[in-house]
């Protein structure tokens, strides 16, 4: 796979080299030389191929994965996965909103209470046990990674997060919430770099928290599992406010 791959390519230019990344990838999948469940080489062996940095890599990969062609999983059996286009997200519009920080984080809060409180509730009425053994295995990960306090450490902490949300919405079997929901969690992380502060109480709140919400969803309880989505919502959304107040604090004294 590493020279099929590597003879696909070009190392990218030097005065658009991010661009010049995404664009070669993506049009390998869009003319299918690359198909769906087609795994990408590490990152290693793709910053060889392209010749470029970890941090333009990774940028890169993050924007593939936003548009809905990739899936970046953690783990030994993880990478980066080429996605059926079926499930491409077409909701640029709001993607660019919330990269640029164009929506306010309580019309964030407001729209994912509600709605994230729907695909929950759809998700405990539809979720086959394969999906049950998903969530866990995904909790499972989580429960591993709470103890730690290095760069590593937080990303993968981030990442799962992000999982387990977007997994609740593929589950939920409902095309439009699946790909909104993406949409909205594969962008948040703008407001995480300035806002989310790195704490252990915070990330262990949220543990529980998934765990509750899937045992819900297991026992096949869709207005539990409503309300507790509900919850986790407003708590997360209450902390970022009142952090948003006093980064806008620090701002203003600084200017």
């Amino acid at each position: 796979m590493k020279r099929v791959f590597a003879a696909m390519f070009q190392k990218t230019k030097v005065n658009r080299i991010y661009e010049n990344l995404v664009e070669q990838i993506e049009k390998a999948i869009l003319e299918g030389r690359l198909k769906a469940g087609d795994r990408l080489p590490s990152q290693r062996e793709l910053q060889e191929t392209f010749q470029t940095s970890r941090g333009t890599l990774r940028e890169a990969l993050r924007v593939l994965e936003q548009k809905g062609l990739i899936d970046i999983k953690l783990g030994v059996s993880g990478g980066a996965i080429v996605k059926d286009m079926s499930t491409k997200p077409v909701s640029e519009g709001l993607e660019l909103l919330i990269r640029h920080q164009k929506v306010s984080i309580e019309e964030l809060g407001e729209f994912r209470e509600g709605v994230e409180g729907n695909v929950a509730a759809l998700a405990a009425v539809r979720a086959k046990k394969k999906d049950i053994k998903r969530l866990k295995a995904l909790l499972d990960q989580t429960r591993e990674n709470q103890f730690g306090d290095s760069e590593k450490h937080w990303e993968q902490s981030e990442q799962l997060d992000k999982e387990l949300h977007v997994a609740i919405g593929e589950i939920a079997g409902n095309t439009v919430y699946n790909l909104v929901l993406r949409t909205v969690h594969y962008n948040m992380h703008q407001y995480y770099e300035q806002l989310l502060i790195r704490d252990t109480k915070i990330q262990k709140q949220n543990y529980i928290d998934f765990c509750e919400i899937v045992d819900a969803i297991e026992k096949k309880d869709p207005e539990k599992a409503r309300s507790l989505v509900q919850d986790h919502v407003r708590r997360f959304n209450k902390y970022m406010i009142k952090e948003q107040k006093k980064y806008n604090r620090r701002k203003k004294n600084a200017e």
